[in-house]
């Protein structure tokens, strides 16, 4: 459940980003801000339950996914390939700290 609040918190990470690039009304800053407190909220939550270095890493690095995606598929960003090879091993790195972090760190960060 942890992690699934931490996947949650980098998509509302994205959505905060892009508010900061494109909002121009009070609504949208609105949004914005409410999407700020959720992401973080939620990442505070996680972090009680796993590692704080391993959920960090972990949310930056699917927000910082997310936000590049969302560039090339919602506002027409042109496609690099060098960029595209970086968000990979990016991935990589991510998914590979999700994995390697055992059982018994976990548990220690619930004290």
């Amino acid at each position: 459940m942890a992690w699934l609040k931490v996947w949650i918190g980098a998509i509302f990470e994205v959505m905060w980003v892009i508010g900061l690039k494109h909002a121009d009304d009070m609504w949208s800053w609105a949004g914005t801000a409410v999407a700020i407190f959720v992401s973080f909220y939620l990442l505070i939550m996680a972090g009680k339950e796993l590692p704080v270095g391993t959920s960090y890493a972990v949310f930056v690095g699917l927000g910082t996914t997310g936000t590049i995606l969302s560039e090339i598929i919602l506002f027409g960003e042109p496609i690099q390939w060098m960029k595209i090879l970086l968000i990979g091993i990016l991935l990589v790195g991510v998914i590979g700290l999700k994995m390697v972090t055992k059982e018994s760190e976990r548990k220690g960060a619930e004290q």
